[in-house]
């Protein structure tokens, strides 16, 4: 986390003096090596921190707790919309903007100096002890530490009987399945629209609603999402990730279809309703699949390959947002596809894809320990029987085995 956040410092830097090559391919080359090195820190960074929110939290608050990732990304887009607008007349205001992300890459350099290690990482590095006093820096007493340390190794030793940890145990035997689910999780927000909600202000303007408007849409929508995510805090702890995800992906089906038959008409009109859609999908998606994508690709895996699964998703993420991010602008700007508000229709198609692989794959697992987990995906159990199971059903199970 501190290398994370010392890199993205020094990736600000390079895109602030982007400006001052004098042949303009050199300044655009400079400020792409800027915000590519940046995107690798940020992702560096919250991939650390997902893996250490699901290894220190309960179950009971992993999902409410991993909501804030979307919380917090929607604050910080907000904070920056409202730099841009702030900024929006000046000459050199874009210099304001990369200044403006140097307090933030210093908070992850501090938080590694405060927060303790995660146990499960000194488990699996044999450091007990230390993994005792981290567990009592986590807020237990004596005893409930050793208790709870106990249960991480008991489960590590359990995982490492039947697998290794190495890159290539991702995808063998039960972990493949998990592997493939953290990853689906990771490409979750890029198919829900993720992407273009992200341009929904430069889009809103091919399809035809004035610059200074887009910037106050952009902010507007910024905040319905955030207060959506906040919502989802409670629902997510309430509900469970597999209802979300499929009631809002199935609406997400409809609302971007409906965009997409608006884009056969031209008018002020359309291009409200485009805005309005918008609106409704970053709504909708944060009141469901946004938040619940970041629960179930943090608790699928298993707790000795939770690291190495993490850094797969979001690379999946990552290659996903720039696959999209290259794709998006030749599908709806004028010059190339020209589908503006017709481009609900791909979304439309992408949540429907969506819904019925996680309709198949994608468990319920709210509320269940890692050794749990461990063991229904051990049985193989369809995805849409893993809310129902209890240890009774694998005591039976043995029973029966061992009376054969």
């Amino acid at each position: 986390m501190a290398l994370g956040s010392l890199l993205s410092a020094a990736a600000v830097a390079v895109s602030y003096v982007s400006n001052l090559p004098g042949d303009l391919g050199q300044r655009r080359g400079v400020f792409l090596a800027g915000k590519g090195f940046q995107g690798a820190a940020i992702g560096m960074v919250m991939t650390t921190t997902q893996t250490y929110m699901s290894e220190i939290v309960p179950p009971v608050l992993r999902g409410p707790l991993l909501a804030f990732f979307p919380i917090f990304t929607l604050l910080g887009q907000l904070v920056g919309a409202a730099v841009i607008y702030a900024c929006f007349d000046r000459a050199n205001g874009y210099t304001v903007c990369f200044a403006s992300q140097w307090p933030f890459s210093a908070v992850p350099l501090l938080m590694a100096f405060l927060v303790p290690e995660s146990p499960t990482f000194l488990v699996r590095r044999g450091r007990h002890e230390m993994a005792y006093r981290a567990q009592r820096r986590l807020g237990s007493d004596d005893v409930d530490a050793r208790k709870a340390v106990d249960a991480i190794l008991r489960n590590i030793d359990h995982e490492r009987k039947s697998t290794r940890a190495r890159y290539l145990d991702l995808f063998r035997g039960t972990n493949r399945r998990r592997t493939l689910i953290v990853m689906f999780a990771g490409i979750l927000p890029q198919l829900f629209g993720l992407t273009l909600l992200a341009k929904s202000s430069y889009f809103i303007q091919v399809v035809g609603l004035a610059p200074s408007s887009s910037v106050l849409f952009l902010i507007l929508g910024l905040v319905l999402g955030l207060l959506a995510n906040i919502a989802s805090v409670w629902l997510t702890s309430r509900v469970g990730r597999r209802p979300l995800v499929l009631w809002s992906l199935a609406l997400l089906t409809v609302v971007w279809a409906t965009m997409g038959i608006a884009g056969f008409w031209d008018g002020q009109p359309v291009v409200w309703y485009t805005a309005a859609v918008l609106m409704m999908v970053v709504v909708i998606a944060g009141l469901g699949v946004w938040p619940a994508s970041y629960a179930i690709g943090s608790e699928t895996s298993s707790l000795h390959l939770r690291a190495k699964s993490q850094g797969i998703g979001w690379l999946v993420s990552g290659l996903g947002a720039g696959f999209f991010g290259f794709v998006l602008p030749y599908v709806f700007n004028p010059d190339q596809g020209n589908l503006k508000a017709k481009t609900g229709f791909i979304y439309a198609g992408l949540c429907a894809i969506a819904l019925v692989v996680s309709f198949f794959y994608v468990p319920e697992m709210k509320g269940r320990t890692a050794l749990e987990i461990d063991r229904m995906f051990e049985q193989r159990l369809p995805a849409r029987k893993f809310r129902a199971w209890s240890r009774h059903d694998r005591v039976a199970t043995s029973d029966s085995a061992s009376s054969v």
